[in-house]
């Protein structure tokens, strides 16, 4: 079992209202889930955002905090409603309300990983549910709630980055034809979860560091998104999901060859996100 429900780093001088959560990087995988599991261990590492948390790594050196799972999404999914819960795969479960994740095997027990395939070979018990539940996802929640709650006293704005990896397949047949695939999708809830502002905002810099960028297709974010962004309130909300193929070997789940080169590109755009959340950009956003 992971020690520690998330990894959470402090910046030094905490000089920004921009946060970094990974919820999917976790990689702690527990034994009895390994045999529990029908699938090989490369194969049940397909739903993992691996690496992600590396390639977001340097946030603290810039004055952001960054927090970051250790149980594995395909152990307990930090990016889903603790209610989400699939009887499909959990005894003594009833489902009374249509719910697209939940039909499609990812709740936040999930079912299945990528490509649809089934993770055990029957269900788990409502106790076992709730015991990860309780372990790893209320605490990463609470963390990141009150990661928000202080930016928000320290800054007057918070600002939470969601950070996520989506498999170069992912893209197949949502890409018009002939157009290139973008590299970057961010995902606001069409506006919903963040204001127009900081999402124009980060879009250019993802653009200026030569990266493609798309918005809200296929993916306009999930549970985390939907439940931060609150742009009124001055609560702004970016899904982020990168290529794979841009840094990782998919199919072995292990960084190319580019792996460092990237990181170094993603950590010239996490320097430009966070002097988004400074006190001078910020009170000329809002002018």
């Amino acid at each position: 079992m992971p020690e520690t429900p998330y990894r959470l780093i402090r910046p030094e001088i905490h000089s920004t209202s921009v946060i970094f959560s990974s919820p999917h990087s976790g990689r702690e995988y527990p034994r009895d889930f390994l045999r529990a599991t029908e699938l090989t261990e490369r194969s049940v590492r397909s739903s993992e955002d691996a690496f992600v948390d590396i390639l977001f790594d340097r946030a603290p050196d810039f004055g952001a905090p960054l927090i970051a799972a250790t149980a594995p999404r395909a152990y307990v999914d930090l990016n889903r409603g603790a209610d989400e819960l699939d009887p499909a795969v959990i005894r003594d479960v009833s489902q009374t309300v249509h719910n697209p994740r939940i039909a499609s095997g990812l709740g936040v027990i999930p079912r299945v990983v990528s490509n649809g395939r089934q993770i055990y070979r029957g269900k788990i018990s409502r106790e076992e549910a709730t015991a990860r539940i309780d372990r790893y996802h209320r605490p990463y929640h609470a963390a990141l709630r009150q990661l928000l709650q202080d930016s928000h006293a320290r800054f007057g704005e918070a600002i939470l980055v969601d950070c996520h990896s989506m498999p170069h397949e992912a893209l197949e047949g949502v890409t018009p034809r002939g157009a290139k695939r973008p590299d970057v999708v961010l995902g606001d809830r069409f506006g919903a979860a963040c204001g127009a502002h900081v999402i124009e905002e980060v879009e250019t810099i993802f653009a200026g560091a030569g990266l493609r960028v798309a918005r809200n297709a296929p993916f306009a974010g999930a549970y985390i998104v939907q439940s931060y962004g609150r742009p009124s309130r001055r609560q702004h909300v970016v899904q982020v999901e990168l290529d794979r193929s841009l840094y990782m070997n998919e199919a072995l789940v292990r960084p190319s060859d580019d792996f460092e080169s990237f990181r170094a590109l993603m950590t010239e755009v996490v320097a430009k996100v966070t002097a988004l959340g400074r006190a001078s950009d910020m009170a000329l956003a809002a002018e």
